[in-house]
């Protein structure tokens, strides 16, 4: 697949996973600075990563949640709340996903996935309700 395949490819995955509105503004705010980065984040992680058939997008959501708990990684974790709903990923699982991760990787990284997530939830009914 070529490099454009692949972002192309990827492209739809992020946006189907994140949301388009999330992604537009993201590839439309960048600059000559960091477009190289959303070329790379699109066509790598999303293209070439999410666009394998080996993993279903929900696990893939579910390890992305614990991975991102693990690196303390706040923001991204919040995004990828959202998407892991969007891929089917129940708030039980969620759950579950935090509570896994607050063992192996320290409660302080689980309590802040929590409170990640409960922002998440709180934007995603809001979104909902518009």
């Amino acid at each position: 697949m070529s490099d454009r395949e692949l972002f192309e490819k990827g492209l739809e995955i992020r946006k189907a996973v994140l949301g388009a509105e999330y992604v537009e503004q993201a590839i439309a705010g960048a600059d000559d600075f960091n477009r190289p980065m959303q070329e790379l984040v699109t066509e790598y992680c999303w293209g070439a990563g999410w666009g394998r058939s080996g993993l279903e997008r929900r696990t893939r959501s579910m390890l992305n949640l614990a991975m991102l708990t693990a690196l303390n990684r706040p923001h991204e974790l919040k995004i990828h709340v959202k998407g892991a709903l969007r891929n089917g990923v129940t708030k039980e699982e969620i759950t579950e996903v935090f509570l896994q991760a607050a063992i192996y990787c320290g409660v302080p990284a689980g309590v802040d996935s929590f409170r990640i997530a409960k922002e998440a939830f709180k934007e995603m009914d809001a979104e909902k309700k518009v």
